[in-house]
Parts: C-alpha cells; structure tokens; sequence
C-alpha cells in the first residue's frame, strides 16, 4: 500500500504523468496518427477543430519528446503547489487553445505544428503568476527571465542550439501564443476566485 505522502505526491504530478504517458505512446504510433492530430491549418478551418489540443501532444521525434518532457518536468518542480490540481488544468487548456488559435489568426503561412513547448510556456508563466502575491520577488524575476527570452526569440530567433536538439524548426510564436493562454488563464481564475470570496461574503 502507498503511504498517505506518496499518494498525495502521485496526485499532485497526475497531470504532468498523464503527459508524458500519452505524449510518449503517440510517438509509438504510426504516421497516420500523427497526421490525424497535428496542427494543420487547413484542415482545421474545415472543422477539425480537435487538432488545436492533440497537436500539442505530438512531437517531430524522440529528441523533441525528451526536450519536452524534461522541461514539464522542471517546470512542473518549480511550481507544483501553484500548478496541481484544477489549476494546472485549466491552464493547460488556455496554454493550449492560446497556440492553436494564435497560429490560425497571427500565423497564416505555417501549415503544420506539433509540440509541447508553447504550453510549457503558459504553464511557467501561470504558475509565476499564482505565486507573486505570496513570494514577489522570486515571482517578478521568473517572469522577467521568461519575458526575456520571448523578446529574443521574437527579434533573434529560436535560441541557439534548440533546433538542432529538437530535429526541427523551432516556431517561436506558439511560445509567445502560449504564455499568453497560459497568463490570461491564470488572470481568468484570480478573478473567479474574487468572484466568490465577494459572493459567500455578501
């Protein structure tokens, strides 16, 4: 039988585990999969609106999959009391339906997507968010780094290296896109919690 703090642990990583499992045995499957679930443009404007949430859990190899897993779970680290929970899932779809709407409205040309990293962005962001009212300092300097490197890959580019490790082009925007689900989820539930703590006072 587990113990009561591993089985709290196993519950406060569950989203992160749910990933990473699903993330990994789509890898295993075949290219017809992959071409039912990514990012594509067309196919989207024509109703396949599932692809704005599936393509994230796609990758373009195992290297790009490593990538991503290894970085969900440093984020996921740093940020488990803010993230676990309702919270994390809530901003995983804002973080997600941020890419995928962004790149159909801001990104015309590119025709395909797949990848984790512009939601590992809005969970970074989200989670740096939910901890400023307690911590400030550590907060503002989190989001400040986070900030700085989405200037760099907006004026620059990808940062150097990671398109080689990821086996393919880096598209910096759905990192943009996706700290900007994943804030404007996490506004959205600061202003739900307001909501009811005004309402069970009055």
């Amino acid at each position: 039988m587990l113990s009561v703090a591993w089985r709290a642990g196993l519950k406060s990583w569950q989203l992160p585990l749910l990933l990473a499992l699903t993330s990994s045995l789509l890898a295993l499957a075949d290219a017809g999969v992959d071409e039912a679930l990514r990012y594509h443009r067309e196919a989207i404007l024509h109703g396949q609106v599932w692809r704005l949430l599936s393509a994230h859990l796609l990758h373009l190899g195992w290297s790009h999959l490593l990538l991503n897993l290894c970085g969900l779970a440093l984020v996921w680290a740093l940020f488990v009391d803010e993230l676990a929970g309702a919270f994390g899932w809530v901003v995983l779809l804002g973080s997600a339906l941020g890419v995928g709407l962004g790149l159909l409205r801001f990104d015309p040309g590119l025709e395909w997507y797949v990848g984790l990293s512009g939601v590992l962005h809005g969970l970074f962001v989200a989670g740096a968010l939910r901890r400023w009212p307690e911590q400030r300092l550590e907060a503002s300097v989190m989001l400040a780094v986070v900030a700085g490197k989405l200037l760099w890959e907006q004026v620059m580019g990808p940062m150097p290296g990671t398109s080689a490790i990821s086996g393919g082009n880096v598209i910096v925007d759905a990192h943009l896109f996706g700290a900007v689900g994943g804030c404007l989820a996490a506004l959205l539930w600061g202003v739900k919690i307001r909501t009811r703590k005004r309402t069970l006072l009055f």
